[in-house]
């Protein structure tokens, strides 16, 4: 079976990735739960090695060679969703997961997020982060921005991905999508020259390293709105990975940078509904207030906690109070919130 068959198998069972590895057979993730295709025999190395590169470009097939790693994103034939996928090897073998990424952006409103983070997409400068672990949605939200932007207001809006996931079309704004490796050679050198062509709003995909962060803050810093994700489960530890990252002689000069730009941080998780059908969106929101700004200068993470919960007013809203609302609505169950609130006997008597 060709590798693109197998791709809308995984569509038609609305998966969200497909994992191909040798000795088993195709792996489908629904829901956030591992499921095997059914009716497969056991993959051998030969078998997916002829699937992966049968949808690998001749440039994309030396990448990986050279590197032993490929990020790339591509058109499902017969369908509108795109396919991101990483090839990778693993004990000699290549092998590649499979990200199905849905044909259409959805609104701020339809993944239920609160107005105040349709507020921070239409700041005019500064920093927005959505934080959480790999597969919450980190993506969709950040889509959701951009296309709330695309829809509203007229902007040159710059997007540097690794691969590109959502496509957009132009409406009140100008959308120029570029793609690492493909485009441009890294996040770095992307964000350089983005600075001199003219943007409103500039997506990074993910903030890695110390490089694409001092960028970024700088870019935020001088008029320009970013909008960027880290792999952080808090507002707190966000703070934290941004300014840790910089040497011990860069920190204070940083604390003051971060302080002055940042606008806010939304933080996810994804858990599964109460009926077993599909994910509800959890969330925490710190919105910068001076207090919050005042905060992050003295590094102080800790009590971003308390004033997230008393900054009600504002729109931050704690983890747990949103996994709270989403069980007194009987959208998720007790059990299942439990499993990622931030502090169980609080969240227990709530």
């Amino acid at each position: 079976m060709h590798i693109r068959e197998l791709l809308q198998l995984a569509e038609a069972a609305a998966a969200s990735d497909l994992h191909l590895t040798e000795g088993s057979i195709p792996i489908l993730r629904i829901d956030g739960q591992l499921r095997p295709l059914d009716n497969f025999e056991v993959l051998n190395k030969d078998v997916i090695k002829s699937m992966v590169f049968s949808v690998l470009s001749k440039q994309q097939t030396e990448r990986f060679e050279s590197e032993l790693e490929l990020d790339a994103s591509f058109q499902l034939v017969g369908s509108l969703s795109r396919v991101r996928m990483n090839v990778h090897k693993q004990r000699g073998a290549v092998e590649a997961a499979f990200r199905i990424i849905s044909p259409r952006s959805r609104s701020l409103e339809d993944l239920g997020l609160p107005a105040v983070v349709v507020e921070l997409a239409m700041k005019q400068s500064g920093l927005v982060l959505i934080t959480g672990h790999a597969g919450v949605g980190k993506s969709t939200t950040l889509a959701a921005m951009i296309e709330h932007i695309n829809n509203n207001k007229k902007a040159v809006i710059i997007t540097i991905e690794d691969p590109i996931e959502y496509v957009f079309t132009n409406k009140k704004s100008v959308i120029k999508q570029r793609e690492i490796g493909t485009d441009t050679k890294s996040y770095t050198n992307a964000l350089r020259h983005a600075l001199r062509q003219d943007p409103d709003v500039i997506m990074i995909g993910e903030m890695r390293d110390l490089e694409t962060i001092s960028v970024a803050l700088t870019a935020a810093e001088t008029g320009h709105l970013v909008i960027s994700t880290l792999h952080t489960p808090d507002a707190s530890q966000t703070i934290d990975r941004i300014l840790d990252v910089f040497p011990t002689g860069r920190q204070e000069e940083v604390k003051t940078q971060l302080a002055s730009c940042l606008q806010g941080i939304v933080c996810q998780e994804l858990l599964m509904r109460s009926d077993g059908k599909s994910r509800a969106l959890a969330f925490e929101i710190l919105i910068c207030t001076h207090a919050v700004r005042n905060v992050i200068k003295t590094k102080n993470s800790q009590q971003l906690n308390t004033l997230i919960q008393t900054g009600a007013e504002y729109g931050m809203i704690p983890m747990d109070k949103s996994l709270k609302n989403l069980i007194d609505n009987r959208v998720i169950t007790y059990n299942s919130a439990v499993q990622v609130a931030r502090n169980i006997e609080e969240f227990a008597k709530l």
